[in-house]
């Protein structure tokens, strides 16, 4: 209903309510917040408690350790609510959190029935001059004038959801989505590299085993060319092997069972961080959209184009 409101009122040029009601529904409680920052705090995969901590810290919620127990507040609470299953019900407790963080269980979250509405995609705005510049009529320039105010509206309510109002935080949010991204990228592609060194090299490995005594036989015969001939294959792939082996600098080989054990446990860690991948590369292509958007309602674009071309002569 907000983002509703919101995209009417920039479409119509009226002012945005900066904290709007809830309408015609019962709004989330301070308990069933702090659960869903929980809930997405622990879909993120922190390391420690600490760590989940920090999450939600950067969430907006207080976070007022006191004594042995833990107490947490979100943004408008009235009171600390303790991490216990008293205050926050089954598996929000401090031991059921930290068996989540080890590995020990699963969390279940108790606030699933809290509708969670998808915000809007949100798409570049369209440069209508340009377009209209490469031949585009008056009715193009109708429906984008609608397609930009729609944009300018998810682009703002996007804004303030994640609450990235200052421009210098939704770079550098843009900036670590990015960086985010790339590192997941290069921690993949380095699996598959060392998963694809293994295949070869246990493939080697094999043949070597397999062939060795038809080799040895060849050698024993002087290296004769009727032996040859007659064991070709088997020889070439020991040959193969060998020169393999030697190219790759092994003086031992290492055993058929560790190259698969190794191999596993890569595959393993590559599905687990690929889950990862794909959410970061959404956030990245969506914080960036976002940030162009901002760029050019701001009219930062242009300022940054005649950065760029300063730059360039300056170099000439």
């Amino acid at each position: 209903m907000r983002r509703l409101n919101d995209t009417i009122c920039v479409q119509n040029g009226y002012s945005i309510v900066a904290n709007p009601k809830w309408l015609g529904c019962k709004p989330p409680c301070h308990r069933d917040r702090l659960r869903m920052a929980i809930d997405t705090a622990l879909a993120q995969k922190p390391a420690s408690l600490e760590a989940l901590l920090q999450l939600l810290r950067d969430a907006g919620i207080e976070v007022s350790p006191r004594g042995k127990s833990i107490r947490l507040k979100a943004p408008g609470g009235k009171q600390f609510l303790r991490l216990d299953e008293d205050s926050m019900g089954a598996g929000y407790s401090t031991p059921s959190l930290l068996a989540v963080l080890t590995g020990e269980k699963q969390h279940t979250p108790l606030s699933k029935n809290i509708h969670r509405a998808d915000l809007p995609k949100v798409n570049l705005l369209v440069d209508i001059q340009a377009k209209l510049q490469a031949g585009k009529g008056a009715g193009y320039a109708r429906w984008a004038s609608v397609f930009n105010l729609k944009q300018m509206a998810q682009t703002l309510n996007y804004l303030t959801e994640h609450g990235l109002l200052d421009y210098a935080g939704l770079v550098a949010k843009a900036d670590e989505a990015t960086g985010r991204y790339h590192e997941l990228f290069v921690r993949i592609k380095a699996a598959e590299q060392r998963m694809a060194e293994i295949a070869v090299l246990k493939t080697h490995i094999i043949n070597y085993a397999k062939t060795r005594e038809v080799y040895v036989a060849y050698r024993k015969a002087g290296y004769s060319k009727k032996f040859k001939a007659e064991h070709e294959s088997d020889i070439l792939l020991h040959q193969a092997a060998k020169k393999f082996f030697d190219e790759s600098g092994l003086k031992k080989l290492p055993t058929v069972r560790g190259l698969q054990t190794e191999y596993a446990a890569l595959l393993a860690e590559k599905k687990a961080a690929y889950a990862d991948y794909r959410k970061a590369r959404e956030d990245m292509k969506e914080l960036l959209t976002v940030r162009a958007n901002a760029q050019k309602l701001m009219g930062y674009e242009a300022q940054e184009q005649e950065k760029d071309a300063d730059r360039r002569e300056e170099e000439r």
